[in-house]
């Protein structure tokens, strides 16, 4: 998979060395040149320009990437460059950072935005998930406003414990994509029971999530 990562501070240069970890090829582009730090991906491409520049991303060859992530500390940066490579290269998936979650509202399927990632709100989720159970936690937004990655523990008392998962009336727009048991990870069948302690993740359109959670929590 080829990757280009628009800012190459820290994080981008993060997410750099891991993608290439994973067999990935990645392009890091900065207009700062103390951001060039090629000692410190040596195995990545490394391009000097403005990524809100369309003769830059034609030169970074943005229309050969299958995924593009805004990564700069500049949310207005991310936007502008999550909107070009959504319609002007028609990269398949876009990955953008929000720095300030003031601005989380802006970063969806109007501004190109595939997945927005904040890390206040990835923070907060993690916190809350370590210690609540029984409670539905949003992990990450899709193409915000339409789908959640979100998480709930199951309380020994919750009414679907025991039952299969096939059998769980969930609502329409919920679809339970893993269960997390005992470090392992289960796709689930329709004949999967349900058992206390269970880490169900889903995929769910914000507007069923209340439903979604009085279904795993009520008494």
């Amino acid at each position: 998979m080829r990757v280009a990562i628009a800012g190459a501070g820290a994080v981008g240069r993060s997410i750099a060395a891991e993608l290439l970890e994973n067999g990935h090829e990645v392009l890091l582009i900065d207009i700062d040149p103390r951001a060039i730090k090629i000692d410190s991906v040596p195995r990545a491409e490394w391009l000097l320009a403005d990524a809100c520049e369309i003769a830059s991303l034609d030169e970074a060859g943005l229309n050969n990437c299958h995924v593009v992530v805004a990564s700069s500390g500049d949310d207005k940066v991310n936007l502008v460059v999550s909107l070009l490579a959504k319609t002007e290269y028609g990269v398949p998936r876009v990955v953008a950072r929000i720095n300030h979650p003031n601005n989380e509202w802006l970063f969806n399927e109007s501004w190109g935005v595939d997945v927005a990632v904040s890390t206040p709100r990835l923070l907060s989720a993690l916190v809350e998930e370590a210690v609540s159970v029984g409670d539905l936690v949003r992990l990450m937004t899709f193409r915000q406003g339409q789908a959640n990655l979100v998480e709930l523990t199951l309380a020994e008392d919750a009414p679907v414990v025991g039952q299969r998962a096939g059998s769980v009336p969930w609502p329409v727009d919920a679809a339970l994509v893993a269960i997390l048991r005992e470090g392992r990870v289960l796709v689930p069948t329709a004949d999967d029971p349900l058992e206390a302690g269970d880490e169900l993740l889903f995929v769910a359109n914000q507007e069923v999530e209340q439903e979604l959670a009085h279904l795993l929590s009520q008494h």
